[in-house]
Parts: C-alpha cells; sequence; structure tokens
C-alpha cells in the first residue's frame, strides 16, 4: 500500500470587499473673513488649507477660521476612491444675498488609491471657491449652508 502525499496551495474566493466609511470631521469648509467692493470676485480654499481671492475682494483676518473640509476614510488597500461633487450651492445670508459656492479640488487629488491597511485612516481634504457679487448682492453678515459629494468605490 502506498501512500502519496500532495502538497498544494489550496485556493478559495477572497472575502468580498469591505464598504469605505467616511467619517466627516469637526473640520469643515470655511471662508474666514472678507471685504469685497463694487465689483466683487471670488474666495478660494485649497485642499491645503490656504486661500487666495480675485476681483476687489480683500481677505480678512479678524479671527475668523477658515479651512478645507476634512474627512475620514477608512478602506480596503488597493482601493481605487473617485469624487464626485454635487451641483453648485446656492449659500443663503442671515442679512439677505446668497453666494454661490462650487467644491474644488480634493488632496489626495481624485480619483486615489488607498495604501493602508484597514482600520488605518486616510484623510481627504476638499476646498471650494465662492463667488462674490457686490454688497448690495451679498451684504455682510455669515453665509451658510450644506454640500453633496459622492465617493465612488471601485
Amino acid at each position: 500500500m502506498l501512500l502519496f502525499i500532495l502538497n498544494l496551495p489550496s485556493k478559495a474566493q477572497e472575502p468580498p470587499p469591505r464598504p469605505v466609511q467616511v467619517t466627516v470631521t469637526a473640520q469643515i469648509l470655511g471662508f474666514g473673513a472678507f471685504y469685497h467692493g463694487p465689483v466683487g470676485g471670488t474666495v478660494t480654499i485649497y485642499p491645503d488649507d490656504s486661500r487666495s481671492a480675485t476681483g476687489d475682494i480683500v481677505l480678512l483676518g479678524m479671527g475668523y477660521l477658515f479651512s478645507s473640509a476634512l474627512y475620514e476614510i477608512i478602506a480596503n488597500p488597493g482601493t481605487v476612491i473617485s469624487i464626485l461633487n454635487g451641483p453648485d450651492v446656492s449659500l443663503p445670508g442671515n442679512n439677505g444675498g446668497s453666494l454661490n459656492l462650487h467644491i474644488g479640488d480634493s488632496d489626495p487629488v481624485s480619483p486615489f488609491v488607498t495604501t493602508v491597511p484597514y482600520g488605518i485612516i486616510t484623510y481627504m481634504n476638499i476646498g471650494g471657491t465662492i463667488t462674490v457679487s457686490n454688497s448690495i448682492a451679498n451684504p455682510p453678515g455669515d453665509y451658510s449652508g450644506t454640500f453633496d459629494i459622492t465617493l465612488v468605490q471601485e
């Protein structure tokens, strides 16, 4: 009687991919304080938390914070994530008027591949641009609202 033992590798199906987990942090998209004249312009927040202005807008400090929106993402390594920005949003002001918000670039740049093990956070920053008209259409005040983004997992 012969007994043969073969050492062949076993093959099995991979477990299904885990869905991407996204957590909104306390760091929201904020444009800080600025002054605008009769022409208006734009204020842009970049994913690295810097900002710039066009037109006759003057950026001010005054203790008002400006920042990109920060999200925490947990995904399997090798997951390709694409960001789909929603449509532009109108941000109503507390003294009348409204600003147009256009969601901008992200860091990491979309699409990106997660490289860290599952359970380790990948941080994603998203900037944006607001369009400011003259002081009659956009009087001084607080402007706020919400925007949508969609993350596509591949």
